[in-house]
């Protein structure tokens, strides 16, 4: 076998040859019986797979159950913040990896939905298969564990975990790493006597202090993604478009203004004129847009598939609550970024600090 090749996956490069070993770690039943699951009781983590490299994870497939012999489960219905991916590379002290499961494949606030994007996917049934195609080559080793801090119930999980095996490492492929973090709420300001125009859409942020803050990374690689989600915490009848941030990267410590300053929240996802529809495409969409007058829950995601922000130092991806960060709103987000290890560690708020707020 050779190493991870310099070929694709696109349709056009699928006839060259590989020399790699297909493997897949799953849940189904040693026992030859259909219990294909593992159960995961309240405050417990299960290792998922540990697999020995060289080698890259291809696909990760897994749902929840939410039914048990035909009966409703009883199922905390904020579980898919309560249950934590965990994936650490190589014998790393720290995760690359650690994310609510809901947020890591694409939708936040604890929900799910049928969505389509190339490396994130939720498949019926109502978003409850979730996918993930992001490659994640790994040189010694790859070790998954499913946290759940659920306080009530245990869960069943089914999962597949496909990879491939190489006789060599490339030093040249990053590790891949997600991180969730959340503002509740941003620091705003009050409207005061402001009109709602001037709330919305007046003053000024020179420099960039008081942006959400998406990651904040250092070594050499590339970012790749963000899901982003806005929970609409203003009560007006007044015009209520919660976005109007800019999104700002900061690049190898470079001072303001960086060379990647946007023009919108909305801009920055790919849509326009402040979207209030379903839209999802391989690279960009909003899967949640929110309710009336931009009330309610929203998460969009965007990929930068085509367009990677390589970095050599560090990263800080950034982006604006509100025009010059005026909005007081529920904020969250997931990053998603390769990068040589070793890596600032990936930390994770405590359960309590991640529960989504009822609609």
């Amino acid at each position: 076998m050779g190493g991870y090749g310099a070929f694709g996956s696109s349709l056009r490069d699928l006839p060259r040859l590989r020399a790699s070993r297909r493997g897949r770690v799953s849940s189904w039943d040693q026992t030859g019986g259909n219990t294909d699951n593992i159960r995961v009781e309240p405050g417990q983590t299960r290792e998922l797979a540990d697999i020995r490299g060289p080698g890259a994870i291809t696909h990760i497939w897994c749902t929840v159950a939410l039914d048990h012999v035909g009966k409703p489960a009883e199922l905390e219905g904020d579980y898919l913040r309560r249950l934590v991916l965990k994936i650490t590379w190589d014998d790393q002290p720290h995760p690359a990896v650690l994310v609510p499961l809901g947020d890591f494949f694409g939708m936040g606030h604890g929900r799910s939905a049928n969505f389509v994007s190339a490396p994130l996917q939720m498949s019926p049934q109502d978003g409850k298969g979730f996918n993930c195609w992001f490659a994640m080559p790994f040189a010694g080793r790859a070790r998954f564990e499913l946290i759940s801090e659920l306080s009530v119930k245990p869960v069943t999980f089914y999962y597949y975990i496909d990879y491939e095996t190489y006789a060599e490492a490339d030093p040249e492929l990053g590790y891949f790493h997600a991180q969730w973090r959340r503002q509740n709420p941003t620091d705003g300001v009050e409207q005061g006597d402001q009109t709602n125009e001037e709330f919305l859409f007046g003053g000024t942020n020179i420099g960039g202090e008081g942006n959400y803050v998406i990651l904040e990374a250092e070594g050499r690689g590339h970012y790749v993604g963000t899901v982003l989600n806005v929970h609409n915490l203003r009560r007006t009848s007044d015009w209520n478009w919660y976005g109007e941030g800019d999104d700002m990267f900061f690049i190898d410590g470079e001072t303001w203004p960086p060379r990647l300053h946007g023009t919108g929240t909305e801009d920055y996802f790919n849509t326009a004129w402040c979207p209030g529809q379903v839209y999802q495409a391989p690279y960009h969409g909003l899967t949640m847009p929110g309710g009336p007058n931009w009330s309610g829950q929203v998460s969009y995601y965007r990929f930068h598939v085509e367009d990677p922000v390589v970095f050599d130092r560090s990263i800080k991806v950034t982006i604006e609550h509100g025009h010059a960060n005026k909005r007081s709103d529920d904020v969250s987000s997931v990053a998603y970024w390769y990068q040589t290890l070793p890596a600032l560690p990936v930390t994770l708020a405590p359960v309590e600090d991640r529960i989504p707020r009822p609609l």
